[in-house]
């Protein structure tokens, strides 16, 4: 847990929270050291929680995105970091309806199930080189998606019929980051979690409307993307989505104090930060 400056002042205002789950071989000091996401708290006053997976629940320190178990509301491992968040929430000077969550790899993954599991408790989503909504359902077929042989929600497996995935039903803001040369994670399952934000939004009434817009651009380093806004009609960015060109898999603009980080840029935490606190309270 980590409290900012503001934090600490007597009569403390409720401040925001941004929930940071760390990807495969991480901890909670390493994900932090490599997204800054401490100074982003001290620079703009909010806290930072980072729940950290038991090597006794994956030898890899995963989070278990894999599994149906893992998937759903009640039981499992977004049952037990949304009870985390809520018992921080009434222990600190947390915002309840300011908190959003966002990860890296199979920590991407896991804060687009919460956003599916817990959609009152968070209030957008970013996921960092992680996998679309029920991906999978055991070890092969985790394998499978983050090689991308999913489409939208129906896993695909060599000799095998077809494995009907649950559909992601809430309508959560969500930004997604995902370098187009990531061999351990595919770009395709960033490009199927805005297409389940989108057509969650689509069946939700009144937000047939949302436009999208496209531009280019290049970092100081040299590091090229094509970000994607997916606008509401009152102009409200409810997906954005960032495909970097050329990147692989480790989080964008991150300090090399940090495993899986390219320091090229752009700035993951600093755009899904502006991201999050652009979106109304949940």
């Amino acid at each position: 847990m980590y409290l900012p400056p503001q934090a600490a002042k007597a009569q403390a205002k409720a401040l925001p929270m941004v929930v940071m789950l760390h990807g495969c071989t991480q901890s909670a000091d390493d994900f932090a050291a490599g997204t800054q996401m401490n100074r982003l708290a001290d620079q703009h006053g909010f806290l930072v929680l980072y729940p950290e997976q038991a090597a006794s629940a994956n030898p890899s320190r995963c989070w278990n995105w894999f599994s149906p178990h893992d998937q759903v509301r009640e039981g499992g491992e977004p049952a037990m970091i949304a009870g985390m968040v809520q018992a921080v929430a009434v222990e600190q000077p947390v915002d309840p309806r300011r908190i959003y969550v966002a990860g890296l790899s199979a920590g991407a993954a896991m804060a687009v199930i919460l956003g599916q599991t817990h959609p009152e408790l968070f209030a957008a989503v970013g996921a960092h080189s992680g996998l679309p909504y029920a991906a999978a359902h055991d070890i092969p077929s985790a394998m499978a998606a983050m090689k991308g042989r999913v489409v939208m929600g129906r896993a695909h497996f060599p000799g095998t019929p077809e494995d009907p995935r649950r559909p992601a039903t809430q309508a959560v803001p969500v930004i997604v980051f995902h370098g187009d040369r990531d061999h351990t994670v595919q770009q395709s399952n960033g490009d199927q979690i805005v297409s389940q934000a989108l057509a969650a939004y689509a069946s939700e009434a009144g937000k047939n409307g949302v436009k999208a817009s496209s531009e280019e651009g290049s970092t100081d380093a040299g590091q090229r993307y094509t970000r994607t806004r997916h606008l509401a009609a009152d102009g409200r960015c409810l997906v954005e989505a960032w495909a970097l060109h050329g990147a692989g898999h480790a989080w964008s603009g991150g300090n090399a104090e940090g495993s899986y980080t390219d320091q090229k840029g752009p700035d993951a935490s600093a755009e899904m930060l502006r991201f999050f606190l652009a979106q109304p309270a949940a």
